[in-house]
């Protein structure tokens, strides 16, 4: 936990951290289901780099405790979730230590160590050779340098297996205040430095420059950044836009990389059952006018549907061969990725058989991720 979680943040869990923590939630069990048969002892290494009190005030889990319940779990399925957390501030490390603590005597394995991430990140790297690794890094403020992420994903953890996966926040409400510094004539240039070390560079200091809006500047930034930490990794890199209701700019971008096709799968699956269910969070909490300004998830899926068809239907006609959709991840959904879940593409498959363009009509196979969609003659 960087500066600026104080204690109020940990009496009740905001909106952005509603959905931020559903989807960690629903990912990390399927990652680790995925992954840990790459592991002779099927054991799987976390790392939360800004872990935070872990619990809050309220008794709702912290990304902390959910990660140690998804531990405490795996162990009755054979496999091994081991957790490394990190805390910087006193007090919000001595609760957090609590938390492990109480997990670790019922046989999770945990640690708790209070200082910067980047003070163990090397270590949990060794400790993780040969298995798995998953980086959760959720700071208020500042993440660490693009050259620190890319000397552990392209160099480290360059292989493809064992995984390598993070899930990182890029914060929004950062990126603007910095670029008013760019702006300004008594802008701090050591703030403005510190981001350029974020960022791989003073790239990012033109968009500002520029004079565009504020927040569009930002916006442009967070995509400017996933394409070069893409690029630089190797890796499959997708941001998720975060905001406290459907109507403003996001508070944040979770940008999430892996190599996997698997995982990017799974990931954008993910993403929209938490959008999902944060939907419902914002019904549950009573403001009629927010809820009805967010986009209902069935409606969306409407359409989806023809166009992830119209997606695989090019997809078909350009390779001419029967096609595995968890090979063409992001070919298939398109700008649906993140937006609808998997059952969509089931409906799609249905959609192009009914319209003559495939023998295949997605029935038979268990999971929506492994089937094959063959050609038909005027796909050919």
């Amino acid at each position: 936990m960087s500066s600026g979680t104080g204690g109020a943040y940990w009496q009740g869990k905001a909106l952005p951290s509603v959905f931020k923590h559903e989807l960690l939630k629903r990912y990390l069990p399927p990652f680790g289901g995925m992954t840990g048969t790459q592991s002779q002892d099927k054991r799987v290494v976390y790392l939360d780099g800004y872990a935070g009190e872990g619990r809050y005030a309220s008794g709702e889990p912290g990304s902390a405790e959910i990660a140690l319940r998804v531990a405490s779990h795996h162990r009755k399925l054979g496999l091994n979730l081991s957790c490394f957390f990190v805390e910087q501030q006193a007090k919000s490390f001595a609760r957090l230590e609590e938390v492990v603590s109480g997990y670790r005597n019922r046989g999770v394995q945990a640690e708790a160590h209070q200082g910067g991430v980047d003070d163990v990140l090397d270590d949990v790297v060794r400790q993780a050779a040969g298995v798995p690794l998953f980086l959760f890094l959720d700071p208020c403020g500042l993440c660490l340098p693009m050259d620190r992420l890319v000397n552990v994903l392209a160099q480290h953890r360059r292989e493809r297996r064992p995984a390598t996966e993070l899930l990182m926040n890029f914060s929004m409400m950062a990126v603007q205040r910095l670029g008013g510094h760019v702006r300004s004539p008594k802008g701090n240039e050591r703030s403005l430095e510190r981001f350029d070390e974020v960022c791989g560079g003073p790239w990012w200091r033109e968009y500002f420059a520029a004079g565009r809006p504020g927040q569009d500047a930002a916006q442009a930034v967070a995509a400017e950044y996933k394409r070069r930490l893409a690029l630089r990794t190797g890796m499959f890199v997708q941001s998720v836009a975060v905001a406290h209701s459907p109507t403003v700019k996001p508070v944040y971008h979770l940008v999430f990389a892996t190599r996997s096709q698997y995982g990017l799968w799974v990931f954008g699956d993910t993403v929209a059952r938490a959008r999902d269910e944060w939907w419902k969070t914002l019904e549950l909490r009573e403001d009629p006018a927010l809820f009805s300004m967010a986009p209902d998830p069935k409606e969306v899926e409407a359409k989806a549907v023809p166009k992830i068809a119209d997606n695989l239907e090019e997809l078909l006609r350009r390779t001419g061969r029967p096609v595995k959709l968890v090979d063409h991840t992001l070919e298939i959904f398109g700008k649906y990725y993140g937006q609808v879940t998997e059952p969509a593409v089931r409906k799609a498959v249905r959609l192009l058989h009914e319209r003559g363009r495939t023998p295949s009509d997605g029935v038979g196979q268990r999971k929506i991720r492994e089937i094959v969609v063959r050609p038909g003659r005027l796909a050919a």
